[in-house]
């Protein structure tokens, strides 16, 4: 992946003198193919002054705990040596409180420990991957006067931080895909690794559309990511969000989401509902079952809200399809709308093989029934199937 006009250079910063070693020897063969170069800081102090001695640098990677300046005092400070480059902190499992402080100060995401070297790798392309979009639009700025211009920066942004690598192990696999509509909404999907080997996923739809939107997206994002990543339950989770959206939500927008994790020990999925679609399980034999509301209402309405959750155990060759109301409300030229029972029709036929699969069945059927109406909202699916059949 080419997101830069050069290699990008990525600046680490670490006490730990054998984490240079180790990120060489692990990344030897991104380096090779020039798809990264790096180059290293004990602390904060010593990667102030790599970054104003070198202006190339496009990304920092750095621990929070350092002698002399560690990582959150250098966040506050690469703002003004350095502020078109992107932050990603590296902190432990469930550390939320200097997790957020690091959001706060302007990292752009984060990794915990132990690295994970193929997480770290996804982490790094995303980043860097927003940030050519990001420059990109700075570059442009001048010349952003119309409202498809705001908008095309918006599907940037937005797309930027979709997931581009999907889990296919432990008897399951997951694939997601979004299609921005002309008039940007706030769509998102996201796939988190958990811990013990489980599978967080989340899809949400943002109220407004637009910047603002895309931007409210981003932040619902880093504090669902955040807060999952800390070991709570998809209630929980969502509870979270919603006060931490609330402190801060002048706009007074809101977003719904869907949350839920898959143990492949158990197969269970548990999941919680903040007003979203409900998502809907295909079974082996075609047939298809509506999974119940948790009667959760949208984020960043009120806080303090309570987000009940459920669970079910999915059965060999069940496909759970999380969508948004961009697939369900499709419209055609006659004004009709492609509803839930048409998407459950087309599988009752034909039960899907892969995740991939089933997410392109979707499209492609949304696609057949809108014809050359034009797309008037993000269209957003996100697929998990546990393999096997029901023999």
């Amino acid at each position: 992946m080419n997101f830069m006009a050069e290699t990008p250079k990525i600046l680490v910063v670490d006490d730990e003198p054998d984490l240079e070693p180790l990120m060489l020897q692990r990344m030897r063969r991104d380096i090779r193919k020039r798809r990264y170069q790096f180059v290293f800081a004990h602390n904060g102090l010593e990667a102030l002054e790599v970054l104003e001695q070198d202006p190339t640098i496009d990304m920092v990677l750095s621990d929070i705990n350092m002698p002399r300046m560690d990582g959150l005092a250098l966040l506050s400070q690469i703002a003004k040596v350095a502020p078109n480059l992107r932050s990603v902190i590296i902190s432990a499992y469930g550390d939320m409180k200097n997790i957020r402080t690091a959001m706060n100060r302007g990292a752009f995401d984060f990794v915990t420990k132990p690295i994970d070297f193929d997480d770290l790798r996804v982490t790094i392309d995303r980043t860097l991957r927003h940030l050519a979009e990001w420059r990109e639009a700075i570059a442009s700025r001048d010349k952003l006067i119309t409202l498809q211009n705001e908008l095309d920066v918006a599907t940037k942004i937005q797309q930027s931080i979709l997931p581009t690598v999907f889990p296919s192990r432990d008897g399951f696999d997951v694939f997601g895909h979004m299609e921005a509509a002309r008039n940007v909404g706030g769509d998102f999907f996201d796939i988190l690794r958990l811990e013990y080997g489980r599978i967080g996923l989340a899809i949400a739809d943002v109220s407004d559309k637009g910047v603002p939107a895309a931007l409210f997206m981003m932040s619902t994002r880093t504090l669902l990511k955040g807060t999952a990543i800390g070991g709570s339950e998809p209630g929980e989770v969502l509870q979270e969000v919603n006060d931490e959206l609330c402190e801060d939500n002048d706009a007074e927008m809101f977003v719904t989401v869907l949350y839920a994790v898959y143990d492949p020990q158990t197969r269970e999925l548990t999941y919680s509902n903040g007003g979203h679609d409900s998502p809907l399980i295909i079974h082996a034999d075609g047939s298809s079952t509506l999974l119940p509301l948790t009667r959760g209402i949208a984020l960043g309405v009120m806080p303090g809200l309570t987000y009940n959750q459920q669970t079910v155990t999915l059965k060999p060759g069940d496909t759970v399809i999380l969508y948004t109301d961009g697939v369900t409300e499709a419209m055609n030229a006659k004004g009709e709308q492609y509803g839930l029972d048409d998407l459950r029709e087309m599988f009752a036929g034909a039960p899907p093989g892969s995740s991939e699969l089933a997410n392109k069945a979707v499209f492609d059927a949304v696609h057949r029934f809108a014809q050359d109406t034009p797309q008037s909202d993000d269209i957003t699916c996100l697929v998990m199937r546990r393999g096997g059949n029901s023999s």
